[in-house]
């Protein structure tokens, strides 16, 4: 039996075999109820008047502390450390020796020496893995995610985490806090009370308009929870589930879940004989109609995912040779593609399809159906000019979009064509019934989608894209 995840890969035939046929079926947000009112309701809330996201359970919360915590750090991120002080935050971009991005996540800035990751596992992984071996004088607690299929187990974390936001998210806060809250600056915390708690929140927007991200002890999650729809209710707060949820990504533009990429590089094989056999890594699904027998032919750098200005040569990182190396201005860049209408519709109708084999379930507002997702994106010759990564239907913008990376000469506004589902009918997953490809026109456009996120959010990966 495999003890560890080289040794998962060593049995394998092939690493990205191995990976389509996972077993691991449907990726969950785990414990957060699927919807509270419908899907559809939820989405508009964040555009039209404010919505309560439910983080709690489905991140891992990595703390690093000690006098070698930033050195950590900053040998692990593209990110430069030059300037964060404490109660800041940034998104953190670890990446592998040979330059392909591990994963992503927010990284905060609590106190002296003192920081928490917050993401998928990928991330905190790799944290900890050179947390342990790395020879720094931290001292670290891992935090992991809730787990998907609880079978009414009891759950615990240890914070709760939430975000106020929409067009009403402030007055709301306010009315919480009491009295007028200064509005820091973006990506900065700050503190406030809600029914006589304290809390700490970060600065955070979506729909042009401000929020925040709120923590604080697991304990207080349902008072914190009922304090905060009680005060909204006159403002129209909706708390959101997790099948709407996930879909927020294709309106704001971040790319959630690309696929770790270290999977063969000499250098990082002590990494994967140091994670389980049964760890995200090893039972990560991919899918889509992208197939190549190369893994690295998943990996996506900085550029590609939109990154690009985190790379900071300033410091010496992990995967900073591979990156020195990278002609940025010729990388596939991030874009949005609009479906178009009638071929969606087409896919929509495989559920009740009784002529034939049908399609890939296209299921809403996530059609997503592996933990990593790589559809073909072709031009009008078929060749392939991208990768569309993250798949969904918006009822702000009423309709499909997906989010992906595209040459570099792929213009705003070129007609494209996504090909979805499977070759030869399908992989071995469990979300994969036996179906035909659909090669769905879509045109190429600005990232973020939504109009209001990408004239008012804060620059970074949802600078609009032209």
């Amino acid at each position: 039996m495999a003890r560890n995840l080289q040794e998962v890969l060593d049995s394998a035939k092939n690493t990205v075999a191995h990976l389509r046929d996972s077993q691991l079926g449907t990726y969950i947000y785990p414990v957060v109820p699927a919807e509270f009112t419908n899907w559809r309701r939820e989405q508009i809330s964040w555009r039209e008047t404010a919505v309560l996201f439910d983080q709690t359970h489905h991140m891992v919360n990595f703390f690093v502390s000690g006098p070698d915590a930033l050195k950590l750090l900053s040998d692990t991120g593209i990110n430069s450390f030059a300037n964060f002080p404490v109660d800041t935050a940034k998104q953190f971009v670890p990446t592998a020796s040979n330059g392909g991005v591990i994963g992503d996540g927010i990284l905060f800035h609590l106190a002296e020496d003192d920081y928490v990751y917050v993401g998928r596992n990928p991330g905190a992984n790799w944290l900890q893995f050179h947390a342990e071996t790395g020879g720094y004088n931290v001292e670290t607690r891992y935090d992991d995610r809730s787990p998907s299929r609880p079978y009414g187990a009891a759950v615990r974390r240890e914070y709760y985490r939430f975000q106020i936001q929409g067009p009403n998210a402030w007055p709301i806060i306010e009315k919480l806090n009491g009295e007028e809250l200064e509005k820091v600056r973006f990506f900065h915390m700050g503190e406030m009370a809600i029914a006589g708690e304290h809390v700490r929140t970060l600065r955070h927007g979506m729909a042009g308009a401000p929020g925040l991200e709120l923590w604080g002890p697991y304990e207080q999650h349902g008072k914190i929870r009922d304090a905060i729809l009680e005060a909204g209710a006159e403002f129209g707060i909706e708390p959101c589930g997790s099948r709407a949820y996930s879909s927020n990504t294709l309106e704001s533009g971040w790319i959630p879940s690309p696929l770790p990429a270290i999977y063969s590089s000499e250098a990082e094989r002590s990494y994967r004989e140091w994670l389980p056999a049964t760890g995200y890594e090893a039972v990560n699904a991919l899918a889509g109609s992208f197939v190549s027998e190369n893994i690295e032919d998943y990996y996506l750098n900085p550029w590609e995912l939109g990154y690009g200005s985190f790379v900071k040569f300033d410091h010496e990182f992990i995967g900073r040779d591979a990156l020195e190396k990278v002609d940025a201005a010729s990388q596939r860049k991030k874009v949005t593609l609009a479906w178009n209408d009638d071929d969606l519709a087409q896919l929509l109708t495989t559920p009740i399809d009784r002529s034939g084999t049908g399609y890939q379930v296209f299921d809403l507002p996530n059609a997503n159906y592996g933990s990593s997702n790589y559809d073909s994106v072709l031009d009008a010759d078929g060749n392939t000019i991208g990768l569309s990564l993250f798949t969904g239907v918006t009822a702000n913008e009423k309709r499909g979009l997906s989010l992906a990376t595209v040459d570099a000469d792929v213009p705003i506004g070129a007609e494209v064509r996504v090909m979805w589902g499977e070759p030869d009918g399908g992989s071995q997953k469990t979300t994969v019934q036996p179906h035909e490809q659909l090669a769905v026109r879509a045109i190429v456009s600005p990232v973020p989608y939504a109009v209001t996120a990408r004239t008012e959010y804060h620059g970074g990966w949802r600078t609009a894209t032209s």
